[in-house]
């Protein structure tokens, strides 16, 4: 986006390869406030060009100590100081900040990861209006902590352990947080991040989601030609379609949907969301059957990894293969492929293309961006790259993109394959988690708790156990229920069910699902866990 024709300061974020670093671009973003990231390591130019008025340091998996740690430009902090330039450390970017000052950062003698509660010593600007004594809940991911401050630092809030959380220089402007206020699991920290922005920077508010939708359609008409046409894998999920909506808008009948039955749909999934394309959104698909090209693939395959690739393989042939097609109908083969990644698909497979990060661990790769094979012969299009779900579903609605499409839960682009662990064509493990997966959707749609949930799935274990069914002693698979609540899908925490309703749907599933004897629940949150099992 053109900092130039955005009606907002703005907020830049210098990426040092912290799973949460695009979390803090979207929470500015959801204050109005234009936002961008780049790499924390890029030169002083890139940084002095954008003309920011608030430049935030991420966190980061590296320790300050280690040979290799990255850091910001030489003459970063002389041109911030120099030019009033608000700096905030969050984290890693905190420790980055004191040790470059002239402060020390040590090895902390107790580590401090998730939820922890820490009292503010000092009245400050950070923390608005909180008093010497009040405590916040935030959330820890670190083991390194400053123990020496440069000269013009104070602290002005510890953990309950007894380690610097905040401190700042006001006369330089610069600020620090040892913990992450972007996650939802700090529950004040959204509200901290806008006194700092606001009332301690000053900063003009002016950025909309409307502005995405029409610098995107912007660039989709400058990236196809004019008698270009383009391929859109539709998957019926909230991502696939606002993209091809979008897409859409731009191009118009140049757009061509495809909606690839793989063999790892959920149950009646084809001819649900064939049926709500035609009757809500009046696209043109071309649904293509190729459950037995995947599934002949996947025979043996049980590395989640490898999973994932092969089936991103496999969909870009069948893409491949349309694109053939049309050719022939068209005269001209298709170039380009339109796909609804959205940014925790990026930053958990690998660093995007271009953007230079190159700090960040990779934690999965997804079908449809770590899984991609290196000869694509069509070009990319993924207007949601930058993106997270429920942006996703505000430009949605603006987009006038039917409600149920929406409010869908996330289903994942290799589907059951990552919801079966190990071997998907060994016995009836599909057909099996298929019928789980439905019968617990649909109790919680009875119940009147989908809405209230971010995602709810079903999970087949590789694992038999002995239960007594029908007087009879049986050896039976197990299966595990998941339910989260989240906004953005970085960060999770399980639903709370009441007990009743477990009762209700374990019942069910043992009663009516063959072959499965025992239900499970996983009660993980995000970090350790990721949301989906593979």
């Amino acid at each position: 986006m053109d900092p130039q024709a955005v009606k907002s300061d703005l907020v830049l974020i210098l990426d040092f390869g912290s799973q949460y670093t695009h979390l803090i671009t979207r929470r500015i973003r959801a204050l109005s406030v234009f936002s961008l990231c780049i790499s924390g390591t890029c030169p002083l130019s890139s940084i002095t060009s954008l003309n920011p008025k608030v430049v935030i340091l991420s966190g980061g998996p590296h320790s300050v100590h280690s040979n290799d740690s990255p850091s910001f430009a030489d003459g970063f902090v002389d041109w911030a100081q120099s030019n009033g330039v608000f700096v905030l450390g969050i984290c890693y970017g905190l420790q980055l900040l004191v040790q470059r000052l002239g402060g020390e950062v040590r090895v902390g003698e107790k580590q401090e990861y998730g939820r922890m509660d820490i009292a503010v010593e000092k009245n400050c600007g950070i923390f608005g209006g909180k008093k010497v004594g009040d405590k916040l809940v935030v959330w820890m991911s670190h083991g390194d902590e400053a123990a020496r401050l440069p000269d013009g630092f104070e602290v002005v809030a510890r953990s309950q352990q007894g380690a610097v959380a905040a401190v700042e220089d006001r006369d330089r402007k610069f600020y620090g947080l040892q913990y992450h206020p972007e996650v939802t699991h700090s529950p004040e920290g959204m509200e901290t991040l806008r006194y700092f922005l606001f009332d301690v920077c000053g900063v003009n508010a002016g950025w909309k989601m409307e502005d995405v939708m029409d610098e995107e359609i912007e660039v989709i008409n400058n990236t196809v030609a004019p008698d270009d046409h383009v391929i859109c894998a539709l998957s019926g999920g909230v991502d696939s379609t606002v993209a091809a909506t979008l897409v859409h808008k731009a191009i118009g009948d140049r757009l061509h949907c495809v909606f690839v039955d793989n063999g790892l749909l959920r149950y009646k999934e084809r001819e649900r969301v064939m049926e709500t394309f035609e009757r809500d959104l009046h696209l043109p698909v071309t649904c293509v059957d190729a459950s037995e090209q995947f599934l002949s693939k996947l025979k043996g395959v049980v590395d989640p990894e490898m999973k994932r690739k092969i089936i991103g393989k496999e969909f870009i042939c069948i893409f491949d293969a349309f694109a053939h097609e049309l050719e022939q109908k068209l005269g001209k083969k298709p170039a380009f492929l339109v796909q609804g990644t959205l940014y925790p698909d990026v930053i958990e497979s690998c660093p995007p293309p271009g953007s230079g990060r190159t700090h960040s661990h990779t934690i999965k790769s997804h079908h449809n961006v770590g899984g991609l094979p290196k000869d694509m012969k069509l070009k990319l299009i993924e207007p949601l790259k930058l993106l997270f779900k429920d942006e996703v579903r505000q430009l949605g609605r603006i987009l006038k993109v039917p409600e149920p499409f929406l409010k869908r839960h996330p289903f994942p682009g290799p589907g059951l394959a990552v919801r079966v662990l190990g071997d998907v064509t060994e016995g009836n493990a599909l057909d099996i988690v298929r019928q789980v997966d439905e019968i617990f959707i649909q109790s919680i749609k009875d119940a009147g708790i989908y809405d209230s949930i971010w995602q709810a799935f079903a999970v087949f274990l590789p694992v038999k156990s002995v239960g007594v069914q029908g007087d009879q002693r049986t050896h039976s698979y197990v299966v595990t229920l998941r339910a989260v609540t989240s906004q953005d899908g970085m960060t999770a925490d399980w639903y709370c069910f009441e007990n009743s309703f477990l009762k209700e749907v374990s019942q069910k599933i043992c009663n009516n699902v063959r072959g499965v004897n025992r239900v499970t629940l996983d009660i993980t949150s995000k970090p350790p866990s990721t949301i989906e099992w593979e």
